[in-house]
């Protein structure tokens, strides 16, 4: 019973094996539900299409920082226009990037903004990117009052501080393959410190492969080895850390069982 909260399955590196990785996730590592996110035009579309074709897909859409400058207010309004459909759940992933130079900040913070608005309009959860953006997101998220729809920091990287603030804004945090690495001190303490009920496991695949396939290509059955380094981390059965994990994310979602 486990739910990876942050996938992108629609990735080229999967082409050719994407039946086969899904399958696998289902039958070898026990992934029973898995939330694709769309991050630009191309994504969304295919994330939809996922969403359509399995019944334990569901879909996050959104559009990523990196390429704010590319986002028109067409875009947002086609973005809105998705959320009827019955297996969009959350708006992203959104947020700050301030590593990869491709879209000023200005545009950054403006298209971050709209979607967080979108967002308390249609009472939806929003999964929020941040890459060396801490307190520009933590404020940003204050100031667009984000508290009244929450959502999830997806592969948090911050320090117990920041998370904190994050908790107290209605925010879970998503933990992925970071937490395995040997010498990932923050994301470990993090991991024993979250409440229970406010965590999220994810594979953020093909990317942040977790140990012992780190610098590989990451797959969406391998939160399998994230939970169970969470659990070891904790001191818990892996089975029950799935489960509460598998309930936060359907909390979240507004997922119901037998949707």
């Amino acid at each position: 019973m486990l739910f990876d909260s942050h996938a992108h399955l629609n990735d080229s590196q999967f082409e050719g094996e994407r039946e086969e990785v899904i399958r696998r996730a289902r039958e070898e590592y026990g992934v029973s539900r898995i939330l694709n996110v769309g991050f630009d035009r191309e994504t969304i579309q295919d994330t939809l299409k996922l969403a359509d074709s399995y019944d334990f897909i569901y879909a996050a859409v959104g559009w990523h920082p990196v390429d704010a400058i590319d986002c028109t207010e067409e875009d947002l309004d086609w973005i809105e226009e998705l959320t009827d459909h019955p297996k969009v759940v959350a708006l992203g992933e959104m947020g700050l990037d301030y590593h990869w130079d491709k879209s000023p900040k200005g545009i950054q913070e403006s298209v971050f903004r709209q979607q967080i608005r979108l967002a308390r309009e249609l009472n939806l959860p929003i999964i929020i990117h941040n890459r060396e953006a801490d307190e520009d997101v933590v404020r940003l998220l204050r100031e667009e009052k984000a508290e009244e729809v929450g959502g999830v920091m997806h592969c948090f990287g911050g320090d117990w501080e920041m998370a904190q603030e994050c908790l107290d804004m209605n925010f879970m945090i998503g933990l992925g393959g970071p937490v395995t690495f040997k010498n990932a001190r923050q994301p470990k303490e993090i991991a024993k410190r979250v409440p229970i009920d406010r965590l999220l496991v994810e594979t953020d695949c093909p990317y942040l492969a977790p140990h012992p396939n780190r610098g590989k290509r990451n797959e969406t059955g391998y939160v399998r080895l994230v939970a169970e380094k969470i659990a070891e981390l904790r001191e818990m059965p892996l089975e029950e850390l799935a489960r509460h994990t598998y309930q936060n994310a359907n909390r979240l979602f507004q997922i119901e069982d037998g949707q």
